[in-house]
């Protein structure tokens, strides 16, 4: 069982940074692969960037690879997601989400968060 608190989300403006983090609790943390989704008003749930268990593999969704990085400290049980030159297009509730297998599918992780709001504005 693997329970996720996201936190790190708020108002910026276009260009500017945002560091979202995901604090998990449950000893088997560091053998999942977490992944980042966001879900905009009246879209559906969208992959965001996922990482495997070690951290050494990571997969980004175009429109945000060289902005966005994803990261995990398995010590703090924590996983982050670095958002740099944010754009308007990237307001959205952001979920963070764990799973057995890194995947870009919703469907495939088992557990989540309660999801954090970023809002950029122009």
């Amino acid at each position: 069982q693997v329970q996720l608190v996201e936190s790190g989300g708020g108002l910026v403006q276009a260009g500017g940074s945002l560091r979202l983090s995901c604090a998990a609790s449950g000893r088997t943390f560091s053998s999942y692969a977490m992944g980042w989704f966001r879900q905009a008003p009246g879209k559906g749930r969208e992959f965001v960037a996922a990482t495997v268990w070690t951290g050494e593999s990571t997969y980004y969704k175009d429109s945000v690879k060289g902005r966005f990085t994803i990261s995990r400290d398995n010590a703090k049980n924590t996983v982050y997601l670095q958002m740099n030159s944010l754009k308007p297009e990237d307001t959205a509730v952001y979920y963070c989400a764990a799973g057995t297998v890194l995947h870009v599918t919703p469907y495939e992780y088992n557990y989540w968060g309660q999801g954090t709001q970023v809002t950029v504005s122009s």
